[in-house]
């Protein structure tokens, strides 16, 4: 029952639909009022949907029949898109993907942060929406025929859809993807199950710096029955030159965390280096960088002229990770401060100060709730992870009341949230400028200044 009207689960209904959700899916209305969510659904398809799960106000579809086909609707790049979790959005136009995302940053901040008239700016494009991803991080498994299998989750499921390549991750990559999957078969190494908590191989991580070409690789294990593991190494380093470093990373956890707290280099070096315009970062296995190398930079240019730090202002850069926007606002600003709750993040961010030649970083280690209310500044950038700030952080802020935050966000709920306590507590939102890190899904990153404003 939804509402007043009885729609059935497994029921057949024509629809068309008029939207993309904030989760990916489609959005369409039946004649008796009922909201219905698509999967693999785009904006103008005429579609024959079955109800799959039927809620209280709405209902969950999959396509039954494509009965007309919306003119946003393209070809998918990758031969697994219908069955692939990982990019939603493959059908769907580049230009609806944007359109699609500027409006859920929109309607984030009306409908949760209480937003009258926001103002959001149109969301910056990738130049290449497709080979843009420089990590890629593969769960592997078996096969009906127990075969060892490497690649993304199906929507909604823990089944592993085997890949030999990926169309949206750096097309560096996906020969370094097929010869560490022929190498793993090989050997017979034996692939972890998560329900029995048995077996090795967990997940393969890629790693490759966009404008070096630096390629790294992570094994990531239970344990270390690995037979074979020099062999490999030393076969897929001849096979590829610009690999690197080749790690274990060791997770003996059960649960859906990836990395665990323990990782060896077993050839090379534990890092790749890239550049973000003329700035070079060392990148670890576990270290956070932007999936996207040219976004990210538009990024650190971005966050700098909103900044607007002078030489006399002190700034902090809350969940600092390597340093990707401290370094780059160091050169306007006299003292940053650094904070991250990840050692070898922090540890990163010192030797690749020093290795840029900047003296006026100071790096903190410790979580931003515990930390920032002991640094007072001109003004914060703030990176949080998904779930945004914890409560501690913003009051620290409207205690402190810097002039300028600058909020980076890769969720616009939390995002939304936290504005709407910000703004209670006193500052403006100048602007949000939404930007596309993560084409082909419904993912988006926002980057939000606020200014104080005396009342």
């Amino acid at each position: 029952m939804v509402g007043t009207v009885l729609v059935q689960q497994g029921q057949l209904a024509e629809l068309q639909i008029t939207a993309l959700a904030a989760g990916g899916d489609g959005v369409g209305r039946l004649d008796n009022g009922c909201v219905v969510f698509v999967s693999d659904a785009v904006p103008g398809d005429q579609l024959e949907v079955r109800l799959v799960r039927v809620k209280k106000g709405h209902a969950f579809g999959k396509i039954s029949r494509l009965l007309e086909p919306s003119p946003q609707r393209v070809r998918p790049s990758c031969i697994v898109a219908d069955r692939c979790g990982s990019c939603q959005w493959q059908a769907v136009d580049y230009q609806s993907q944007l359109v699609a995302k500027h409006t859920q940053v929109i309607d984030a901040l009306t409908h949760l942060g209480g937003f009258l008239d926001p103002p959001v700016a149109a969301v910056l494009p990738q130049i290449h929406p497709l080979g843009y991803r420089n990590k890629s991080t593969f769960p592997v498994g078996r096969n009906s025929l127990g075969e060892l299998v490497i690649g993304y989750y199906r929507k909604d499921s823990h089944r592993i859809v085997n890949l030999n390549a990926c169309p949206v991750q750096d097309d560096r990559l996906n020969p370094l993807l097929a010869a560490a999957k022929h190498q793993m078969r090989t050997k017979g190494w034996i692939p972890y199950d998560e329900t029995t908590h048995r077996g090795t191989l967990r997940h393969l991580s890629l790693r490759i710096g966009e404008r070096t070409g630096e390629m790294l690789l992570t094994f990531i294990v239970r344990d270390r029955q690995l037979p074979g593991l020099e062999d490999v190494a030393q076969a897929l380093q001849e096979d590829f030159p610009a690999l690197v470093g080749i790690c274990i990373n060791e997770n003996s956890l059960r649960g859906n965390a990836i990395f665990g707290e323990k990782t060896e280099c077993i050839a090379g070096r534990p890092y790749l280096e890239d550049k973000l315009d003329d700035l070079t970062f060392a990148i670890e296995p576990t270290t956070f960088f932007q999936i996207c190398t040219a976004q990210a930079e538009v990024i650190a240019r971005l966050v700098v002229a909103a900044a607007q730090a002078q030489p006399e202002d002190t700034l902090i850069d809350a969940y600092c990770g390597i340093g990707t926007l401290t370094l780059p606002l160091a050169r306007a600003a006299g003292r940053l401060i650094g904070i991250e709750n990840h050692p070898r993040s922090i540890e990163q961010a010192k030797r690749n100060a020093q290795n840029n030649h900047f003296q006026n970083c100071h790096f903190v280690l410790g979580t931003v709730e515990a930390e920032l209310e002991h640094f007072p500044a001109n003004i914060i950038t703030l990176d949080p992870p998904r779930r945004g700030c914890e409560p501690q952080v913003l009051e620290a802020i409207l205690k402190n009341r810097p002039r300028r935050i600058i909020y980076v966000s890769c969720n616009p709920a939390t995002l939304a949230r936290d504005l709407k306590i910000l703004v209670a507590g006193g500052y403006t939102l100048a602007q949000v400028q939404p930007v596309d890190l993560f084409a082909q899904t419904h993912h988006v990153e926002s980057i939000a200044t606020l200014n104080w404003q005396n009342r």
